[in-house]
């Protein structure tokens, strides 16, 4: 043979043997005999190019899944959704291993399942959303183990425990060999794929190791997803507490600010309207400062001309109380207050800050802002209280002398009453205040403001002495009680003295209106506005002995008081009608309305209780003094018309 056929017949050899017709082997038999080789030497060469036909087709093979591998790899760079790079993955992994179910099932490492993510080739609903429990199934097995676990007849495995529910799934997928590969990040499980066929398969080495490349790039991915999703978790928690952060800065940032303001409004003298104006502009709500009687003494949006107390709601007032005893604020179940501080100093309670509700959300920090700002109140309250002591000591002992009878105490009064810009020549009126003793120095800080460069107001003798000038004096003196009524809550009683002349008729003056507030309160007279002559001519008689007119209406009238207690009539009605309308029957009967035969029947029954000469002049004027007296001491009790 030249060489040229050798060559030939090499390379119809080669040509055959790469062909894939399926006849291989017969056309290389044939071209092996045309050369002149035996039938040994043909097996030999026909077994040798099996070999080389075989290691060429798996290279090739090799190659197609090297090529899908490197696919996959630059789509794990290039996709950014984990959902779609899975899917993408599975059907790849699908295509490589020719299989009819391909899938892929994710790990909880709490619960320590597994359940289908992503499938290819599955058809029923069932098997797409199984969920495997621990330790049960080939996947378990894969999970427990770490490595890859195959069975070619999934109805025969003894590999691990069988659970119902995956049985019938891969029963109703028509599923019988099953391959199963880890998918692991640094040790940990993080879910298993799968390839399986509906025929019975022997799963090779090859076949295996694509699995697992493809299962190493899911791992991938889900851990990149996993990362991701700690990083974002991360990102957010560092977000969140850099919003936390800040919003507490600027929280104390504004705190620190309300704080400086605070200081110069004790510093300054900007008071409680500035403590209310900087807190409401903070914190955006509407302030309110009240003294311990609940009446307001500064308000972020202004106060009235006549402030009167405030009657809180129960919650209010329990709140108040809470912060009181606790000296913290405290928030309030209310629609209109939201949070109130208590105003104290020790044991001393000057009143509260409250706060409306509002948008802006009220932290800690604003919380010991609001408590900062009642403590500046305290301070305030406690200057204020320090300087009004002052002002009332000085005050009452100006009042003191002027109105004592010694008149060497009366120098230089003038000097010192110009020194709280009152001229004395321009006073003329003495009014005598009587409260209660718990609301005395209130009212003589009330009525020293209602008075303000107009008079001069202080305690002297246990009563509340104004001395004014007035030309008027009932009109004056009605005024000062009503302005008194709208902030204190007891009775008021104020008393107006005849006008003098000079300065040493104050002294006289006050003595007066001092005695009538000693009748009036032994007559129980306690809330009232009157003129001391009006009870002129009763000081005469009782002036010296306020408590000696109550024996003398006893003695005088006490016969008909108790016959009227015991009888049910009203005699006494009828005698203080008859002695004001000048001891006339006709005129007593017209002012009673009753027929005058019925008074002069009273009339006769009086005669039989008072005596045969109580019409007489000088019993008649003792009987009308004590009528009148017992009238104004207000003790005669209800007493039910008679019948005839």
């Amino acid at each position: 043979m030249s060489s040229e056929d050798l060559v030939r017949a090499i390379r119809d050899v080669l040509s055959a043997a790469s062909a894939h017709t399926g006849s291989e082997d017969s056309v290389v038999e044939k071209v092996l005999r045309g050369a002149g080789i035996d039938r040994r030497g043909q097996a030999e060469l026909l077994s040798v190019i099996r070999r080389h036909r075989d290691e060429l087709t798996r290279l090739r093979r090799r190659e197609h899944e090297l090529a899908a591998l490197f696919s996959s790899a630059r789509e794990l760079a290039e996709v950014h959704d984990v959902d779609a790079l899975l899917s993408r993955l599975v059907g790849r992994a699908h295509e490589m291993m020719g299989t009819d179910v391909t899938y892929l099932s994710e790990f909880d490492a709490v619960s320590r399942d597994l359940h289908v993510r992503k499938t290819v080739g599955s058809v029923t609903p069932q098997f797409q959303n199984l969920r495997v429990p621990a330790g049960m199934g080939l996947a378990s097995r894969v999970a427990d183990t770490r490595s890859a676990q195959w069975v070619s007849r999934y109805s025969d495995y003894l590999g691990g425990a069988h659970e119902d529910n995956i049985d019938d799934a891969v029963f109703a997928e028509g599923i019988i060999s099953i391959l199963g590969v880890p998918m692991l990040s640094e040790g940990r499980v993080l879910g298993v794929l799968f390839a399986a066929t509906r025929r019975e398969h022997d799963f090779t080495p090859e076949e295996i190791a694509v699995l697992s490349a493809l299962a190493d790039h899911a791992s991938v991915v889900l851990q990149t997803a996993n990362t991701l999703t700690q990083l974002q978790k991360s990102e957010d928690e560092a977000r969140r507490a850099l919003g936390t952060l800040t919003a507490h800065v600027e929280v104390r940032d504004r705190s620190n600010v309300v704080h400086q303001e605070l200081v110069h409004a004790v510093l300054l003298g900007g008071g409680f309207a500035q403590v209310a104006d900087t807190l409401s502009n903070a914190l955006g709500r509407i302030v309110t400062i009240v003294d311990s009687s609940s009446r307001p003494v500064a308000s972020s949006v202004g106060l009235g001309v006549d402030s009167v107390a405030i009657n809180f709601p129960p919650a209010v007032e329990k709140a108040i109380s809470t912060s009181r005893s606790t000296g913290h604020c405290c928030h309030v179940d209310d629609d209109s207050i939201e949070i109130v501080s208590a105003v104290t100093a020790g044991e001393l309670f000057f009143g509260a800050v409250l706060l409306s509700t509002g948008e802006m959300h009220l932290g800690s920090v604003d919380e010991r802002t609001i408590e900062r700002a009642a403590q500046v109140a305290a301070l305030l309250a406690l200057q204020q209280d320090a300087v009004a002591s002052a002002d009332r000591r000085v005050r009452g002992e100006l009042i003191a002398d002027l109105l004592d009878a010694i008149p060497e105490r009366r120098r230089d009064l003038d000097r010192r009453a110009r020194s709280h810009r009152v001229v004395l020549n321009d006073l003329n009126t003495v009014l005598v205040v009587v409260v209660e003793p718990e609301h005395r120095s209130t009212a003589e800080r009330i009525t020293a403001s209602y008075f303000a460069g107009r008079g001069l107001v202080g305690e002297h003798a246990g009563v509340l002495a104004v001395v004014v000038q007035s030309g008027d004096l009932l009109p004056t003196a009605s005024d000062l009680r009503v302005h008194l009524i709208s902030v204190l809550s007891g009775p008021v009683l104020v008393i107006a003295t005849p006008p003098v002349e000079d300065i040493e008729g104050f002294s006289r003056s006050f003595d007066i209106g001092h005695r009538t507030a000693r009748l009036l309160d032994a007559l129980g007279v306690i809330d009232d506005a009157v003129t001391t002559q009006a009870y002129a001519p009763y000081m005469v008689m009782f002036g010296s002995d306020p408590e000696a007119l109550h024996g003398f209406i006893d003695e005088t009238i006490g016969s008909v008081i108790e016959y009227d207690a015991s009888h049910r009539t009203d005699l006494v009605l009828t005698l203080r009608a008859f002695v004001r309308n000048e001891a006339s029957p006709t005129k007593t009967a017209r002012a009673l309305n009753y027929h005058t035969n019925t008074i002069l029947q009273r009339l006769d029954r009086l005669k039989s209780i008072l005596g045969d000469d109580w019409r007489q002049d000088e019993p008649l004027f003792r009987i009308s003094t004590a009528v009148r007296l017992d009238e104004l001491r207000g003790s005669t009790l209800q007493r039910h018309r008679p019948t005839s």
